[in-house]
């Protein structure tokens, strides 16, 4: 019989996880002839009684492997952490616990990369129900700067909520590094991907945790960790603004010259100044974000420590 590991990071989920237990279970066992199915949740340092659910839950069914976190790392470490533990199974698939990701497109999903040949099966939302104006239209505006200015191409529907082939999951753990932006990541790695447009669904409970401010630094870090343009930008400003520059001082000589009186090339001096030394400032605060992560990569502290599991195969600093 073949296995499959369904990775759920969970943070602060006490409304809904029983819920997706319920709605997930009922997907798994129409899969019980063929699949052997393990749950993964992986509480990422959860405040409420997520822990304390996902306990009563594996005492009751021996196929609920919990991972908790010490503290809140975040999504991508909860990710990361899930499919180190569930590489070992044939399929690994990622879901929320908020029931955003219908648990029933998992059996298409499955028969997209175990009998159609495919690598990854992974979701691709036609709309956007149930998210504000506001988010919709900055993710659609980060995702056009992004697929313009990187290496790689990411839908602007894409979603983590996917099934996959072990190599894949192998190759997504063989990149190292400590700031990870997963949407990349699937991206970069390649391999054959069947997209599998749905509706999109809003929250079975609870409240979202991606906020403006979150989604603004997860852009952040997918834009500086995919594309070096910032850095090359700097050379090309700096050039102009040089030019300009001399402009100014040119054109304050020559005004002075034929109007001795006139009085204008100090202030146009400093307006260059200042507008140069602000340029500058700029740039050497892009220079200072991309050596922040490659100090932070040196240090190689973990992305993660696990404080509670009920599988044997993680220490406490959450490696294998």
């Amino acid at each position: 019989m073949k296995t499959l590991g369904l990775v759920v990071p969970c943070y602060n989920e006490q409304d809904v996880i029983k819920m997706f237990y319920d709605e997930t279970s009922k997907v798994v066992s129409s899969l019980s002839g063929e699949y052997s199915c393990e749950y993964v949740f992986v509480d990422d340092g959860s405040t409420d009684k997520t822990l304390s659910i996902l306990k009563m839950l594996a005492q009751t069914d021996p196929s609920v492997k919990y991972i908790s976190f010490s503290r809140n790392f975040g999504k991508e470490a909860a990710m990361l952490a899930g499919m180190k533990y569930a590489v070992k199974f044939d399929y690994i698939g990622i879901l929320d616990a908020d029931l955003q990701h219908s648990p029933s497109l998992l059996v298409d999903m499955l028969r997209y990369v175990d009998q159609e040949g495919y690598d990854v099966a992974a979701a691709k939302r036609v709309d956007r129900e149930g998210e504000s104006r506001l988010k919709s239209k900055l993710s659609e505006k980060f995702y056009k700067v992004i697929n313009k200015i990187s290496e790689i191409t990411i839908s602007e529907s894409a979603q983590d909520f996917r099934i996959m082939q072990k190599k894949v999951v192998q190759a997504v753990l063989d990149m190292p590094e400590k700031i990870r932006f997963s949407k990349g990541i699937f991206s970069w790695v390649g391999f054959n991907v069947k997209w599998i447009e749905h509706e999109n669904r809003e929250r079975a409970a609870g409240q979202t945790k991606w906020s403006i401010t979150k989604l603004f630094k997860y852009a952040f870090d997918g834009i500086i960790g995919y594309t070096n343009l910032p850095l090359k930008l700097s050379f090309f400003c700096g050039g102009l603004f040089f030019l300009v520059s001399l402009a100014a001082l040119v054109f304050g000589i020559v005004m002075k010259a034929v109007h001795p009186d006139y009085s204008w090339a100090l202030p146009i001096l400093l307006a260059a100044m200042f507008f140069i030394g602000s340029v500058l400032l700029m740039f050497v605060g892009v220079l200072g974000e991309y050596l922040a992560r490659v100090y932070t990569e040196a240090k190689d502290r973990p992305v993660y420590i696990v404080s509670q599991t009920n599988t044997i195969q993680y220490y406490l600093k959450g490696e294998e």
